[in-house]
């Protein structure tokens, strides 16, 4: 948005919480005991350690999303030098900060566009619409017509020629169709970023939105508006990218916000070839998905060129150790093949995180056993996994079968839908203490794995993916 902009003649001031002393938010480190107490207490099955995590559930998340002074007295400050307008890049966890923003918007006259990755959800759009200060929220993406658009809020003009957004009053514009020309966006404009108060010099890029495979029946990111429909850019765009921001910031290490880098495997291996003639001793991560396409880019040569190429750490959706859940979730992967990948990707000298999660629709004791096997066997291959519980994003496929009360899907009875955060509200049926013991062999093996130190060469990512 920055780089946009300022194209266009802009002002731009960036308020980032991180140079207002606000701690970043991190992933996994290194665990310790506590951390397993705290995993194993927010995944328990038991109805009275349930009933309390609901019980705490509205206070906790308010402490650690309620708005922070020092962000609502630089965005006052901002607002009494003159400001035309506010422009909000929020995710769904950020409600109480927008709020806060809007009211003293609101006190000022100054309109406030709202805008993210989940925003062309209509159910989402309509609970966000009735914030103060809000003059839309807009659910596309925007580069191509984000200067026009913002030349219209300040100029007081009337925003119905603009796709993609909601207003106040619940009217809304034809819905954004997804931006395909990625090559012509500017590079993003990263001189207002704290670079001081970053543990790490790491610039953040971005290669192709979408995700090739788009049919996970629990994922959100492919709905979102930069998710829906793969597209990529072009190599040599990415790559003199990465060159010029390497130039600008004075760092060698890169972060990939890909859904999945290897959706186009040209890209994966152009990068993994050609990054190091661009960007002298470069380092970078990313995320894949390990499907079952013949060419997926992620065969043991391919991983051992990304690794001599600068690849440090690589992160992938594990999900579970059960293929008859793997199939019922449509991940398009086998357990046989995420196996090779693990030991693949860890002889090749590569940090490997996973993410997975427990309580899919219609999972036994039986899965979870399979999932505590294959733990239990990759564990010298993976460095870090998050394990979570399942949650039903809004407008999902699974979403949409828990609505029409799928057989598939007994398992879970939908009470209800917290649009703020585009997620449903279900009760689970009781599990059998089969099901627990495997729970807690799998659980052990996830605090076994994140207790150790990452691999030497991965450190300076720690934390980020």
């Amino acid at each position: 948005m920055a780089a946009t902009l300022r194209a266009r003649g802009f002002a731009v001031k960036v308020i980032c919480p991180l140079a207002l002393d606000l701690p970043a938010a991190a992933r996994e480190g290194q665990e310790q005991l506590w951390d397993h107490l705290h995993r194993r207490i927010r995944l328990s099955d038991y109805h009275f350690i349930k009933w309390l995590r609901n019980c705490a559930r509205e206070p906790r998340e308010w402490l650690a999303q309620r708005p922070r002074a020092a962000v609502l007295r630089e965005v006052e400050a901002a607002l009494s030098s003159g400001t035309d307008a506010v422009l909000l890049s929020a995710y769904l966890d950020h409600f109480h900060t927008v709020r806060g923003i809007g009211r003293l918007a609101e006190r000022k006259g100054v309109p406030v566009l709202l805008g993210g990755p989940m925003f062309n959800l209509t159910g989402v759009a309509e609970t966000w619409r009735t914030l103060p200060g809000v003059a839309a929220v807009s659910g596309g993406e925007v580069e191509p017509y984000l200067a026009d658009l913002v030349e219209a809020i300040c100029d007081g003009n009337k925003l119905a020629r603009f796709p993609g957004l909601t207003f106040p009053d619940g009217t809304r514009t034809e819905a954004a169709p997804p931006l395909r020309a990625l090559d012509d966006s500017y590079f993003p404009d990263f001189d207002d970023f704290p670079w001081d108060r970053y543990p790490n010099r790491i610039v953040p890029i971005l290669a192709g939105r979408g995700c090739q495979w788009d049919k996970c029946t629990f994922c959100s990111d492919v709905i979102s508006a930069s998710g829906r429909k793969f597209r990529t850019r072009g190599l040599q765009s990415v790559l003199v990218e990465m060159q010029i921001q390497a130039e600008r910031y004075g760092s060698k290490d890169f972060m990939f916000l890909d859904l999945k880098l290897n959706s186009h495997p040209a890209m994966f291996r152009g990068i993994a070839r050609d990054l190091r003639r661009y960007v002298r001793g470069a380092q970078w991560v990313g995320t894949v998905h390990v499907d079952q396409r013949r060419d997926n880019g992620l065969s043991r040569h391919d991983l051992f060129a990304a690794a001599s190429g600068g690849m440090r750490r690589i992160s992938f959706g594990l999900e579970s150790g059960s293929q008859r859940l793997l199939d019922a979730m449509r991940k398009g992967c086998s357990v046989e093949r995420n196996e090779d990948f693990l030991r693949n990707a860890h002889d090749a000298g590569l940090s490997v995180r996973c993410t997975m999660f427990k309580g899919y629709p219609g999972e036994t004791a039986e899965d979870m056993e399979a999932t505590a096997d294959f733990l239990e066997r990759n564990s010298p291959f993976v460095d870090r996994i998050r394990f979570n519980d399942f949650m039903v994003p809004l407008d999902t496929p699974i979403h949409r079968a828990l609505m029409e009360k799928s057989s598939d899907v007994e398992a879970l009875r939908l009470t209800g839908m917290d649009s703020r955060r585009a997620k449903g509200l279900y009760d689970r049926r009781v599990v059998d203490r089969a099901y627990r013991r495997a729970k807690a062999r799998a659980l052990r093996t996830v605090y076994e794995i994140n207790r150790r130190p990452l691999r030497e060469m991965a450190r300076q990512f720690d934390g980020l993916m």
